[in-house]
């Protein structure tokens, strides 16, 4: 089935489907400027004092969910190491647990005071589900004994020896191999940990890529890191061609559960552009043949948590998990991806020097396309956008006359090129504006290229995917990962900027998107219930297409 013209805005041509090599250079270490973290109290204060201080800052702010951020809000200072005594708003309703040395990771705790109260609360049974997969990283994970002896038998595998994953208290794995750029592995992440919850496999991580160096461990007491000495060899260089893929295991003329059976392993190439065979992953009830694989390797490279809601297999769990059904990448993020203490300090020295005393601010997030030279046709796309919108004021020739108590507004810009910032910055410079607000434009970085992998360049694309979160309005460009990981981290619903078509500023210029939910680029045209080939935007009110990409598919709250 055609997706084309699905959704009369935006752009309706499906790109070609291609397969990149995703092997990238070996990361290349850089240096960055040491950790302060935030300010510690070095007075004497008795625990009762500090409490009776903190606590009307904390109820005002859990009070005003919509109320704009302000600096005396913003921050709770923690004297101790643990996190015996950790304010419970900092455990984000349930999603974290205390336990972890906070030195070791400060955004996993302080985070939440650098942003509005939580936009979306989890569910009871999503904390109860997650408390249940950290008792299985403990029990299954790298440095057990189940661990080694499920690697040990994966490597002297000969075909056909050894018990199979559905065994009574056998521990099953999920090794994710992500690949591409920054927002592409985060989202990769995000979605292979909710599958890993669903059919309770461990979630190891592919320690190839940076994302051990940006990221804290998540899992209390257990590392989701795959160890180096893992017997299968060359993970970024797998593709659906190996024998151990999905993709044979459903075509060939044998029963699935038995092909499993002589099979070291499956592989799942989920790929944007894999093939129907490969997308039939999407409709698999885990309970038939893939339960009798121990092993797991998932190379993906996107978000595929709508395909999910489309097995039928999930949805009551799904259900039951997230009620509302726009706030999965919003919880799972804030649960998995907590930023090391170097990239930790990246984002709080810049929030507290630019952003932190701004009365509102405004995240505009762009990635071109077509080259890493701007363009003047985007340049005017951002401008008709912000000003269309009403996110920025217009300006007037004439200097008018300050009116008492004007307001201040930050503009937090990210992208490739600087051009784009200096010339927003230009703009508010020389002229005032007709409002009288103060507006004051920052970027923090322009790398002029993409360098994914190397890991100083993702700690400064992770710091400003933060930065974007903790903005109260976002712009972001149409297709970009990078975009969708700021406003899902924000909770924020963003105004979507259509990609430019001919090198044209497409009218209207942006268009405010349904949910704060990612969209998922390559999802699969098939209905697992009737076994036929569907426009899965249409299936259940919840699984719609994007505002910026008409076939692909993102999860909203039906109204």
């Amino acid at each position: 089935m055609s997706p084309e013209g699905v959704v009369g805005t935006g752009i309706t041509k499906r790109p070609p489907q291609q397969c990149p090599d995703a092997r990238r250079a070996e990361a290349h270490e850089g240096t960055v400027e040491p950790d302060a973290g935030p300010w510690i109290a070095r007075k004497k204060v008795t625990a009762l004092a500090v409490c009776l201080v903190a606590l009307p800052v904390l109820m005002t702010t859990v009070s005003r969910r919509d109320a704009p951020w302000t600096a005396a809000s913003s921050f709770w200072p923690l004297s101790s190491t643990s996190t015996q005594g950790t304010p419970q708003s900092s455990l984000l309703g349930g999603l974290l647990v205390p336990g972890f040395d906070e030195r070791s990771c400060l955004s996993r705790y302080h985070s939440a005071f650098y942003r509005r109260s939580m936009a979306r609360s989890p569910s009871a049974h999503l904390i109860k589900r997650l408390r249940e997969h950290e008792a299985l990283q403990r029990r299954c994970g790298p440095g057990t004994e189940a661990y080694r002896a499920a690697a040990a038998r994966l490597g002297s595998w000969h075909g056909g020896g050894g018990p199979g994953g559905d065994a009574p208290g056998a521990c099953r794995y999920l090794v994710l191999v992500p690949y591409r750029g920054l927002g592409n592995n985060i989202l990769a992440m995000a979605s292979a940990f909710l599958y890993a919850v669903l059919t309770d496999r461990v979630l190891l991580l592919d320690r190839t890529t940076s994302l051990g160096d940006i990221f804290c461990e998540p899992f209390p007491g257990a590392s989701w890191l795959l160890p180096e000495s893992f017997p299968v060899r060359d993970l970024q260089n797998l593709t659906g061609e190996v024998r151990e893929s999905y993709r044979y295991l459903v075509q060939g003329d044998a029963p699935a559960a038995a092909s499993v059976s002589r099979r070291r392993y499956v592989f799942v190439d989920l790929d944007h552009s894999c093939t129907y065979h490969d997308k039939l992953f999407f409709c698999d009830d885990e309970r038939r043949f893939l339960r009798r694989a121990p092993w797991l390797l998932m190379r993906t490279d996107g978000y595929f948590v709508p395909a999910l809601f489309l097995n039928p297999a999930y949805q009551e769990e799904l259900d039951r998990l997230f009620p509302r059904k726009d706030a999965v990448f919003y919880l799972l993020a804030h649960y998995l991806l907590h930023p090391t203490n170097k990239v930790w300090g990246l984002i709080t020295r810049f929030h507290d020097a630019y952003l932190r005393n701004s009365d509102e601010r405004l995240g505009i997030q762009i990635r071109v396309f077509d080259g890493d030279t701007p363009f003047q046709h985007v340049l005017d796309q951002i401008l008709a956008c912000t000003s269309q919108e009403r996110l920025l004021p217009d300006v007037v020739t004439q200097e008018p006359q300050p009116p008492a108590g004007a307001r201040s507004k930050a503009v937090l810009m990210t992208g490739l090129s600087s051009w784009y910032y200096e010339s927003v910055r230009w703009k508010y410079w020389q002229s005032a504006t007709a409002t009288g607000e103060a507006v004051s434009v920052y970027q923090p970085s322009h790398e002029e290229h993409q360098l994914s992998g190397y890991t100083t360049h993702d700690m400064k694309a992770l710091a400003e995917m933060y930065l974007l979160g903790m903005t109260d309005k976002i712009v972001t460009s149409g297709w970009s990962t990078f975009g969708y990981v700021g406003h899902g981290l924000g909770g924020l619903t963003p105004w979507v900027m259509f990609r430019p078509e001919n090198h044209t500023a497409p009218s209207p210029p942006c268009r405010r998107a349904r949910s704060m939910e990612p969209c998922m680029h390559g999802p699969p045209f098939y209905d697992c219930r009737a076994k036929q080939g569907a426009d899965t935007g249409k299936l259940v009110p919840h699984v719609q297409h994007c505002e910026d990409m008409s076939w692909g598919l993102k999860l909203v709250h039906p109204e």
